[in-house]
């Protein structure tokens, strides 16, 4: 399967043949019920919400919680060796609307996405993908990222990022586009046509949303601690 276009070695040994035995064991007695849900994989492109000139390659496996919200894991490829990078939920335009105005520019939207072509999920047959998209472009997403693969970080190193989607044209890296067009056999301009019929939400991208037409940048800052009433029990 094809690899990432961000290059990252991770340190570490290879891993030991204890641990894969110890792995396949436990893997045969375990139950994995909400890796098991995972339906899905889409492919598509994030930037981070301060610097639209930091772009990753995005792999979400998904799954429904309900027809209103998926969650997805993402990842910088779709190899076994993939890195978890971050995660994203998906709502309804429904559920949107109901968030405060507080939240709400934390949300990305998905239809330039869908309609421009660069969100596809890979292998599955362009009439079944497009049934899917058809919802999806109607629909908002909140993504968070760890890692920061795109400068080339070995682990997940500093804040936890809130990343942004693709919103008009001219905003994604021709590198980054070529890349994956080339790795997965697709066009995004073929695609861009294919689905020129799809709409977006029905009451129209919230103004608010897509961090309001703001940057968004993570901080940490230092607060007191208040002291904790734990309620302990004292054995005499």
């Amino acid at each position: 399967m094809a690899a990432s276009c961000h290059d990252v070695d991770v340190p570490g040994k290879p891993t030991e043949t204890g641990t894969a035995l110890l792995e396949a064991a436990t893997g045969a007695i375990q139950g994995f019920a909400p890796i098991n849900q995972i339906h899905q994989h889409l492919c598509a492109f994030h930037f981070y919400g301060d610097d639209m000139t930091r772009q990753v390659e995005a792999h979400h496996f998904c799954a429904h919680l309900n027809e209103d919200v998926r969650q997805c894991l993402v990842f910088d490829g779709p190899d076994a060796g993939a890195r978890l990078i971050g995660v994203e939920y998906i709502v309804t335009e429904e559920l949107f609307l109901t968030l405060p105005d507080e939240e709400k520019p934390l949300w990305h939207t998905h239809e330039f996405e869908v309609k421009g072509g660069v969100l596809f999920m890979p292998g599955v047959p362009g009439v079944v993908e497009r049934r899917d998209l058809e919802q999806v472009a109607k629909t908002y997403g909140k993504t968070v990222h760890f890692w920061q693969v795109d400068r080339g970080d070995a682990l997940p190193l500093g804040l936890p990022q809130i990343m942004m989607a693709l919103t008009r044209e001219g905003q994604l890296r021709q590198d980054l586009a070529d890349c994956v067009e080339k790795k997965f056999s697709v066009s995004f301009e073929k695609e861009r046509e294919n689905r020129a019929y799809m709409s977006g939400p029905a009451h129209g991208i919230h103004p608010l949303a897509n961090a309001a037409g703001k940057g968004l940048k993570t901080e940490i800052r230092e607060v007191d601690l208040p002291a904790a009433n734990t309620g302990a029990r004292i054995f005499t």
